[in-house]
């Protein structure tokens, strides 16, 4: 009977339980220890490891009984070489090490040499090597697993130069389908391209050390690049040697305003047309003052992309300030099974490039409409028509006001809604709340006219959103205090991450009603990130409820700015013992820092 009753346990329940929830049950009892360790984790064949940052010893007992692992990420933010060393393997298929802070170039070799039947593999790595030594690991690992179909290698650091993805060019297996490089300078990109070149029905190995020889054209299907510079150059070798290409993405961040003849032009864009397959494309150009933008390209050049590339079904173009409503609204009608659009500080975009939607596709399910000033609630009214709409994306348009929520309310399958510097009210949320609208994630980011009102408003009413929302931003809201995360507190029982920062009448009472949330009946979901950063009315004492039993599911903390960032020598010593997974922030960061591996404030044990 207690076999039975083990099996039973093991197939309907704890199987369908996440790592974490996992490792919480096999505390509880000897028997679901048991149940745990010989039932469940063996008999997995892919394990996420994400979202901890776990130390060595930890890692170890997570995968001692893990022996069918084919898939396997890793967060490596607090690893080293050894450690990563006992989790490779020929059993992995699938192999994404992330945040690898710790870690040499050195890693490459080691995968090369352990994990040969690898199909796919990411990597972010902070250099810590010469360019040169970079190279040799890296075609060890090309030389190792010859049928990667997917490359994704992401390098930081001081040493990056032209030459440090040059391996790739004499070593990259031909059976890559996906291939995402960051960061890659132009030059050494069209070199690269020219590895791909295609002579005839067969591929010419061009500046390749080995003897010339042909063989099958490259199949790589997906190409994303995160470059110095995006020129007519670059664009037209990609699209002469690879002609097969379904997803574009490309992204600079030039130092310098181009030179006219090394720019994108719309020629470079009309060349797209030679990728007939092609059907996601993102051309994105930052800069931290704007200033540096693609200036040369207008309407004509989106005319011309629009006609050469029907098929695209994504778009996310950053950095167009020339292009105005003509040339982003023949987007929308020449690319009729567009589901994807995003557009980033399009000073010229207007209502008026949605006028007339409902005559273009309507199978819209992602709209982001970024930094847009000329955006208000009348486009949104348009794009609210688009039924199928999962994503809403209106940071930065701070003319969207509370006219336009009752369309959105309509839009029954909408599960990300980003509203950052709207002009909404209190009475605005009223009208969202009653909506039947399962939002998972949602920004009301520098809402200055939102107070604790439209939050129970919108958090005690009849509609769904208390009972989906996991993701919550109220950061640079004044009217908000410790009210607001009293309701939060109560009503958000699947919430797992809130940023209050700049709220500037957050107490340490919000802390503690935070802390204490799930040892109260009915608690919900564990907070896993929590950002405070530059809520000035929080004390000292609020440092008690950051240690065990409060936040037992904590991850990430930002306390930049704050009482306690004063203590930061306090609130350190006192947190790391009891709490090694727990990463705190004192440099104002956004949720995770940035992309989750700053060098800098990471708790070590």
């Amino acid at each position: 009977m207690e076999e039975v009753t083990r099996t039973v346990l093991t197939e309907e329940i704890l199987k369908r339980l996440d790592l974490e929830t996992l490792c919480s049950v096999a505390c509880v009892s000897t028997m679901l220890h048991s149940a745990v360790v010989s039932g469940v984790l063996p008999s997995l064949s892919s394990l996420d490891l994400s979202i901890l940052s776990l130390d060595d010893e930890t890692l170890n007992r997570v995968l001692h009984g893990c022996v069918g692992l084919r898939t396997l990420t890793v967060n490596c933010l607090r690893l080293d070489a050894a450690a990563i060393g006992r989790v490779l393997g020929p059993h992995l298929r699938e192999l994404h090490l992330l945040r690898c802070s710790l870690l040499s170039s050195s890693v490459l070799t080691s995968i090369g040499q352990s994990c040969p039947n690898l199909r796919v593999l990411t990597l972010e790595l902070a250099d810590q090597d010469s360019p040169l030594l970079f190279q040799a690991n890296l075609a060890q690992l090309l030389s190792g697993c010859l049928y990667l179909e997917s490359l994704q290698l992401k390098v930081r650091g001081v040493l990056v130069d032209a030459t440090t993805f040059q391996s790739i060019r004499f070593f990259l297996p031909e059976t890559v389908k996906v291939l995402r490089l960051q960061p890659v300078l132009e030059s050494e990109a069209i070199l690269l391209m020219n590895r791909f070149k295609v002579t005839g029905n067969f591929l010419s190995r061009t500046n390749y050390s080995a003897p010339l020889s042909l063989s099958p054209l490259f199949s790589l299907q997906s190409l994303s690049l995160v470059l110095d510079l995006i020129s007519d150059r670059l664009i037209i070798a990609i699209t002469g040697s690879l002609p097969q290409l379904v997803t574009l993405d490309l992204e600079d961040c030039p130092e310098k305003e181009p030179f006219p003849q090394n720019d994108l032009t719309d020629t470079g864009l009309q060349s797209l047309g030679c990728c007939q397959r092609l059907t996601s494309l993102s051309l994105v150009r930052t800069s931290c003052d704007r200033k540096i933008s693609f200036k040369r390209i207008n309407d004509m050049g989106i005319f011309l992309l629009s006609e050469a590339c029907k098929g695209l079904e994504s778009v996310r173009l950053g950095g167009f300030p020339k292009v105005s409503d003509a040339g982003f609204a023949s987007l929308l009608h020449s690319c009729r099974n567009l589901k994807k659009f995003e557009v980033q500080g399009a000073f010229l975009l207007s209502d008026l490039a949605f006028h007339d939607i409902t005559g273009a596709s309507c199978s819209l399910q992602e709209v982001r409409l970024s930094s847009c000033p000329l955006i208000t609630s009348e486009a949104v009214k348009k794009v609210a028509l688009c039924s199928n709409l999962e994503v809403l994306n209106l940071g930065g348009c701070r003319s969207i006001s509370d006219s336009c929520l009752q369309s959105v309310s309509s839009l029954r399958k909408l599960t990300c809604l980003n509203l950052m510097g709207a002009d909404v009210t209190d009475g605005g949320l009223f009208a969202l709340s009653k909506a039947d609208v399962p939002i998972t994630r949602l920004s009301l980011r520098g809402c200055k006219r939102v107070s604790d009102r439209g939050i129970s408003f919108l958090l005690k009413s009849d509609g769904t959103m208390s009972k989906t929302l996991s993701t919550l931003d109220l950061g640079h809201m004044s009217g908000i205090t410790d009210r607001t995360v009293s309701t939060i507190s109560l009503f958000c029982k699947e919430l797992t991450e809130l940023c209050l920062r700049s709220c500037f009448y957050v107490t340490d009472y919000s802390i503690e009603t935070l802390g204490t949330r799930r040892r109260n009946p009915g608690g919900g979901k564990q907070l896993r990130k929590l950002d405070v950063h530059n809520c000035v009315s929080l004390s000292a004492g609020a440092l008690r409820w950051l240690s065990k039993p409060s936040f037992p599911g904590l991850h990430w903390l930002g306390l930049g700015q704050t009482r306690l960032a004063g203590r930061k020598d306090v609130v350190t010593a006192r947190v790391s013992g009891e709490r090694p997974w727990l990463t705190l922030c004192f440099d104002g960061c956004e949720f995770g820092c940035y992309d989750g591996w700053e060098f800098h404030t990471h708790l070590h044990r």
